[in-house]
């Protein structure tokens, strides 16, 4: 059987991204009954941020420059 000191070490062994899925199934094991209300609250607010960028209220950042800051 796995430790938690060995599964947080393989863990923060995966690529940043991984690790944000990782952590997002971990923090909704404990309570679904939330998770549709926070899914329609999150769409609402990437549609908002969708209508911000082409109203040019911001510029887009280039994958490559979010990955690599992500990947330091």
């Amino acid at each position: 059987m796995h430790t938690m000191r060995q599964v947080l070490t393989d863990a923060l062994a995966l690529p940043p991204i991984e690790r944000a899925e990782l952590i997002e199934e971990l923090f909704f094991s404990f309570d679904r009954s939330n998770r549709k209300r926070l899914d329609q609250l999150w769409a609402t607010e990437a549609e908002s941020r969708i209508d911000a960028f082409e109203r040019g209220e911001f510029a887009a950042i280039p994958a490559e420059e979010v990955f690599s800051k992500l990947n330091r």
